[in-house]
């Protein structure tokens, strides 16, 4: 670890916090420019659209537990600046042609997977590099820098993708995106990776089934997954449907329902800037029981919309669902990298990376509930998503520590 203030992150984790808001702004502005491309460069309906944001979200689901391999027997720095370099290739690529108007929808569908492919990469590798850069004290002031940059880029890289298709055409966005990536790796080649143990060689399903149990087994780790796993499924019923009932139910503008939904990642944003102060001044499981608590609260406030058609309610909902899950998502990866032996870390981060493959199970069930019901009852619905996964938190004794773990080490082998 690099010598630092003891109560200042050092500057080696600064250039990955500042690589990881490269990478995020990177795939974020290739996200939002993919579709418009799509759309307005090669005459696609809504039909094949679908099927390319498919191809952008399958290799989380397909990837994540390779990359959790691989970052637990190689050096995760590498590996990470490996896969920003193959994001970075695929997006020049989409570049070349582009402008040599050789760009096809089966194309663009496999260059963003490849490119995604480097975004899963390095959301798995990133957790587990941040615990051997600093201190124990300061993971979670780290890990929320990380997903300050992270929600920064969230908040910011699609209207930036977009007004780049808008004013100079869809090869300069990519190209702006492709810059940041290779920004990104540069950044992470100047970062010192302690070394760590080597590893006996087993079989990749060996190594998997040894996560998985570690999860499964955990006392505190088993009820954080399956609360996160909850969330996932409870929260797209609302986002889902929100468009159309808005307009609807609320009388909302689309400017009005842009900025309603705007309060989303501006509660992000401002959960990420005071969650340093707020676990240093709460109990360390009150912070974790926040988030899945402030969730619920926040699908109540956008079920009482549907007694008191109210904008404002609808907006204080989406800020709640903003702050509460960014608290969530800092102290649980700060809970994650305390109790994780090294050497699991990587598998450990894959397995969180996997819950968001339940997304599309939500928002199938918003497609099934409000065909058959109205939005209406799909929002009562994730009333009871939400009131789930606070449940099942709030009786685990992860709720009840004091303070933050201390940091495991590996265990004795055999």
């Amino acid at each position: 670890m690099t010598a630092s203030s003891p109560d200042r992150l050092p500057a080696t984790f600064n250039r990955l916090a500042w690589s990881n808001l490269a990478a995020q702004s990177a795939e974020q502005i290739a996200l939002a420019a993919a579709p418009i491309v799509a759309v307005l460069a090669l005459g696609v309906g809504e039909g094949q659209t679908a099927l390319l944001q498919t191809a952008l979200t399958l290799p989380f689901v397909l990837f994540a537990i390779p990359a959790g391999l691989l970052a637990d027997r190689i050096s995760r720095r590498a590996l990470m600046a490996s896969a920003e370099a193959l994001r970075a290739a695929a997006l020049l690529t989409t570049l070349a042609l582009i402008w040599s108007g050789l760009l096809t929808l089966p194309l663009l569908a496999l260059l963003g997977f490849v490119a995604v492919c480097g975004t899963v990469v390095y959301s798995v590798a990133a957790p587990s590099l941040v615990p051997s850069l600093v201190s124990a004290p300061l993971l979670s002031a780290a890990n929320a820098r990380i997903e300050l940059a992270r929600t920064v880029a969230f908040a910011s890289g699609p209207a930036l993708g977009g007004v780049l298709v808008g004013l100079v055409g869809a090869a300069p966005a990519f190209g702006v995106a492709a810059a940041l990536s290779i920004v990104a790796v540069v950044l992470l080649s100047g970062i010192f990776e302690p070394a760590r143990a080597t590893l006996p060689r087993r079989r990749p399903m060996q190594d998997t089934a040894e996560g998985l149990a570690f999860v499964a087994h955990h006392p505190l780790l088993r009820p954080v997954f399956v609360t996160q796993l909850i969330f996932n499924v409870a929260s797209f019923p609302i986002l889902a449907v929100f468009v159309p009932y808005a307009v609807r139910h609320l009388g909302l503008s689309a400017a009005g329902v842009g900025l309603t939904l705007g309060l989303y990642g501006v509660g992000m944003v401002v959960g990420a800037l005071v969650a340093t102060r707020i676990m240093q001044r709460l109990p360390f499981g009150t912070v974790i029981a926040l988030g899945p608590v402030t969730g619920f609260v926040g699908s109540l406030v956008m079920a009482l919309t549907t007694w008191i058609a109210s904008p404002a309610l609808a907006g204080l909902s989406f800020f709640l669902l903003g702050v509460g899950p960014i608290l969530w998502v800092i102290s649980t990866a700060t809970l994650r990298q305390s109790v994780t032996p090294p050497s699991l870390l990587g598998r450990v981060s894959a397995i969180n990376i996997l819950s968001y493959g339940a997304r599309p199970i939500g928002t199938g069930i918003a497609a099934v509930v409000g065909g058959f019901y109205n939005a209406e009852a799909c929002l009562y619905l994730a009333v009871f998503g939400f009131a789930g996964q606070a449940l099942v938190i709030l009786m685990s004794p992860a709720v009840a520590l004091a303070r933050q773990p201390e940091i495991v080490g590996e265990p004795a082998r055999a």
